[in-house]
């Protein structure tokens, strides 16, 4: 028998470094409750239009324990104009808006024109840069081209939301110092890139996330996602790396303050 101590299960300090409570069927204080009592003490609610920023704004007000971003998805990239970007530059004053986006490219959907998502992504670089705060960036399909931009841009603070490259990809936005959040698709049995991704990624540039109300974990597949359920990617991604899970979820919670430093 081992003389080890069963590891305790751990009660709080759990980040879901992006969701999106304005798309959930339940009351948002009802979902922020039930991932506090499971143990994910801080949400960041991603925006996708100026219209779900200022959304998540008054969701940060209203509620602890809860952040909002602001920006354009590309799906969308084809509305963003002088107005739109005044909204997002009004709300990035807000000290409880901690990064710009969700923006990027998604060459998957292709719901704006190509041209139109570059030009908007190179905005949002603008803005993070001006704002000092990180870009929040959305890529399907489009990983070349998206690590050829934010390098033009000279984007420093990059956040990679749902991570789906694979391990050379992992190592080269490491090498750059973005961060890598991963979402629940990591359960999935078909994505063993990417939990070889999340297994050979530095320590110090993992992230987790839900990307609620998508995504939900292999277990519960079929069903909308909850924040709560960000600690399912903490334990796969424990799983996949040899490593305790209360490290796991103490390391992703200390990078999550590093990678949004309006955190603190």
């Amino acid at each position: 028998m081992s003389d080890q101590k069963p590891e305790l299960p751990v009660k709080s300090g759990a980040v879901d470094s992006h969701c999106h409570l304005f798309l959930l069927d339940e009351p948002p204080e009802r979902v922020v409750e039930a991932a506090r009592a499971a143990g994910v003490d801080t949400l960041i609610c991603a925006g996708i239009d100026p219209e779900t920023s200022a959304r998540s704004a008054e969701l940060a007000r209203s509620l602890p324990g809860v952040f909002a971003t602001a920006g354009m998805h590309p799906h969308t990239a084809s509305e963003f104009d002088a107005a739109s970007q005044r909204a997002i530059e009004k709300l990035l004053a807000d000290p409880l808006v901690v990064a710009v986006g969700e923006c990027g490219l998604d060459f998957y959907r292709m719901r704006s024109p190509r041209e139109d998502q570059e030009r908007v992504l190179r905005l949002h670089i603008s803005l993070s840069q001006e704002s000092k705060t990180p870009l929040v960036v959305h890529v399907r399909d489009a990983w070349p081209e998206i690590l050829r931009l934010l390098d033009e841009g000279s984007a420093e603070q990059v956040v990679l939301h749902c991570f789906s490259g694979d391990v050379d990809i992992a190592h080269e936005c490491a090498a750059r110092g973005y961060f890598l959040s991963f979402a629940a698709n990591v359960t999935y049995p078909k994505n063993q890139h990417l939990r070889d991704a999340a297994a050979s990624a530095p320590r110090d540039r993992i992230l987790v996330e839900t990307d609620s109300p998508f995504l939900a974990p292999q277990k519960l597949r079929g069903s909308d996602n909850h924040p709560a359920n960000v600690l399912s990617v903490i334990e796969e991604i424990a799983r996949a790396r040899g490593e305790p899970f209360a490290s796991v979820l103490d390391t992703t919670s200390a990078n999550a303050r590093a990678a949004f430093p309006r955190l603190r």
